[in-house]
């Protein structure tokens, strides 16, 4: 049986480090494994009560929401704005947290990761998308994955991150989908 993980990049931007990470998660995924990109987090609207029911029945929300439920693993890279995550990214959580088929989430796997420029590697958008996941009833397995200094990393000639960040994101999917998979 094949494991499903859905790849959620907290960063709307074209040259998104973390979309380029989980490009190449799906790159690295272990066998029985396939990863699927999740829907754009830009074209959800702003969570309100007001437009709750209407966002769930159809449109980007009830896409995005079928997206996650339909995956047995979630794959979140986060990067790190102001020493916390994207607002686009906890709009998007606040999204799942909510409709008939909350409760779904409870106990689903989720696996973090985020890529910065700078030395830390998103350690704290980390900490705070984990307390986020934890809430909304989601579980984190495996380690976290911290990529510091993305652009010295990234090899442009090759569209590649360096060997030793290809290696260990390899380790981390692995590490993960063995996680997920002794549910």
């Amino acid at each position: 049986m094949t494991m499903k993980l859905l790849a959620l990049s907290g960063s709307t931007r074209r040259d998104s480090w973390n979309t380029r990470l989980l490009h190449a998660a799906a790159a690295a995924a272990p066998a029985g494994a396939e990863v699927a990109r999740a829907p754009d987090l830009a074209a959800l609207p702003h969570f309100s009560e007001d437009i709750e029911a209407e966002a769930f029945a159809r449109g980007p929300v009830a896409t995005f929401v079928a997206a996650v439920h339909a995956a047995d693993v979630l794959l979140v890279a986060t990067p790190e704005y102001n020493q916390s995550i994207p607002g686009t990214l906890k709009n998007a959580l606040d999204w799942l947290s909510r409709g008939a088929d909350a409760d779904r989430l409870a106990g689903k796997p989720v696996a973090v990761a985020g890529a910065t420029v700078g030395p830390w590697g998103t350690r704290l958008a980390q900490a705070h998308l984990r307390h986020v996941l934890g809430v909304i009833g989601l579980r984190v397995v495996g380690p976290g994955l911290f990529v510091a200094g993305a652009a010295s990393r990234w090899e442009a000639e090759t569209g590649r991150w360096d060997d030793a960040l290809q290696v260990r994101l390899q380790a981390w999917l692995h590490e993960v989908a063995a996680a997920a998979g002794a549910v």
